[in-house]
């Protein structure tokens, strides 16, 4: 007797259907597995048995064989175990109904018949709404993950023994619901905090209004990794769409916890020790890395330079196209990678070429060898290079009002500005943001003082832009416009934007 359960699995982050095949034959028992599975795969069979056993179910004495269609795609981890076991117990004739070919089925099992959570349950289930299927059966910690997906009836169960009364019409646990009502701003942070960097600020403020890819350089201790870590705070929150995006990518990497959907950005600042696939994925599985994680959120790379050169370089794709492929021998997985760069480095070995208040201890060639481990096409691709110099010690008067600038001031602005871009680019997918506006369809949507291309013109001619950095001023001009509410890109904004291109401090000219 041959019986079929609906199941899924994930390449990339995105899922696809698996059918499970169960054929139960006369012979010696026995229990084979086909169709690409893992070693994680073919264990299934010992889980399997044990759980259908210590549930009161009989294990079949026949010759079982389990077939993963696709068979052309290697199927990997634990989550056939429930499917496998649903089926065998369908093809026994353990079961009262058929298993229906419009729910889903997908769970790890202990051998007491306990279900554990698994991973890539949100895409799996995600793409089973496309395919047409109206249920799910899930395991418990899995169920708030699944519901996130709008018209599937969740079920999640503790046991093997509660999936099949779920199968048979009995009643399933109430799923909460986990959708964000605001956005969770880090209330501990906040730009009143850094005194004395009222430009730094402000370029901040632009950078996230439009999406803008950051440089800043400057000695230690003038507040950079601040700067940094409060740029979340001014950030405006994810739409529901790059929510269920952000959540499938943190659901295939098992990161979802007790936290399955929100609204914040994320923000992740890995190590400068981290290896070329550990930032851009790769490795065993072909793994997202750091860049996906960072989806829709910002990559904070502290100590620029003390990263390896050769992973700084991979780095080049994914930021001007925002997604990155990674090929293997029989596989290409193409992760999303639309994330903003912050980077932050010193200007010498010593931190201190240029300072007006410490003494340089570096040589020449130092500097040349230190700054050349950033290469000129990444810092081409960086659209606001900031210049943090040394604060002030009469700006440390942590008794007055700072300079004004705090982080609610600082998001009203960016609000605005974003509202703007949704409206002037309304349902283009390719298009979210000011950074992503292509030149050759700036005319079509803004509008650009004559004066103002002029200036731009001129500037190109003198300090010899390439063509990206054109795009990039033009880009950085637009938003600086969005927020004063003005509809037209003025000389004024042009400017500001070029000397935000043009790397002030004398250790990057």
């Amino acid at each position: 007797m041959i019986a079929k359960v609906q199941s899924g699995a994930v390449v990339g982050i995105d899922g696809y259907g698996v059918t499970v095949e169960i054929d139960l034959a006369r012979g010696l028992p026995s229990f084979t597995i086909v169709g690409l599975p893992n070693a994680a795969v073919r264990e299934s069979r010992e889980r399997v048995t044990a759980a259908i056993r210590n549930n009161g179910y009989r294990p079949p004495q026949r010759r079982v064989t389990v077939n993963l269609a696709p068979a052309d795609i290697r199927k990997e981890g634990a989550a056939f175990d429930l499917p496998i076991a649903v089926g065998v117990l369908s093809a026994s004739g353990q079961l009262s109904c058929p298993v229906p070919d419009d729910t889903l089925i997908l769970g790890e099992l202990a051998l007491d018949g306990k279900l554990e959570s698994v991973r890539g349950v949100l895409p799996v289930v995600y793409y089973g709404r496309m395919a047409g299927k109206v249920r799910a059966i899930v395991p418990e910690d899995n169920a708030a993950e699944a519901a996130l997906v709008r018209g599937v009836e969740v079920a999640g169960c503790r046991d093997l023994a509660e999936a099949v009364s779920v199968l048979e019409g009995g009643e399933r646990r109430a799923v909460p619901d986990r959708r964000p009502e605001r956005t969770g701003y880090v209330e501990e942070l906040d730009y009143a905090q850094v005194l004395g960097q009222y430009a730094a600020k402000r370029a901040l403020q632009i950078a996230a209004a439009g999406g803008h890819h950051v440089l800043m350089v400057g000695p230690p201790g003038s507040g950079k990794t601040m700067l940094a870590r409060r740029l979340p705070t001014v950030l405006s929150p994810l739409d529901e769409e790059e929510a269920i995006e952000n959540a499938k990518i943190r659901s295939v990497v098992g990161g979802m916890d007790g936290d399955v959907m929100t609204l914040r950005r994320p923000f992740r600042a890995p190590h400068h020790s981290a290896s070329d696939a550990g930032l851009v994925g790769g490795g065993r599985g072909a793994s997202p890395g750091e860049i996906t994680l960072a989806h829709n959120g910002i990559l904070f790379l502290d100590e620029l330079t003390e990263f390896r050169r050769n992973v700084l370089e991979t780095l080049r794709q994914p930021v001007e196209e925002g997604r990155i492929v990674i090929s293997r021998a029989n596989l290409n997985i193409s992760y999303p990678a639309r994330f903003q760069l912050v980077a932050a480095m010193n200007p010498c070995p010593c931190g201190y070429h240029g300072s007006s208040d410490r003494v340089c201890r570096c040589s020449p060639p130092q500097i040349k060898r230190y700054l050349a481990k950033v290469s000129g096409p990444l810092l081409d691709r960086i659209a606001i290079h900031i210049s943090v110099r040394a604060v002030d010690p009469g700006d440390l008067d942590f008794k007055g009002t700072g300079d004004g600038m705090d982080s609610d001031e600082m998001r009203k602005g960016v609000l605005e500005a974003v509202g703007r871009q949704r409206n002037r680019y309304g349902t283009m997918s390719n298009i979210r943001s000011n950074a992503d506006l292509p030149v050759s369809r700036f005319k079509a949507l803004c509008s650009l003082d004559g004066k103002a291309e002029e200036l731009l013109s001129s500037a190109q001619r003198k300090l010899l832009f390439s063509a990206r950095s054109r795009r990039n001023i033009l880009q950085v001009a637009l938003t600086i416009a969005d927020l004063e509410m003005c509809e037209t890109v003025k000389p004024r904004h042009v400017a500001e934007a070029i000397q935000y291109r043009v790397p002030r401090h004398p250790a990057v000219m």
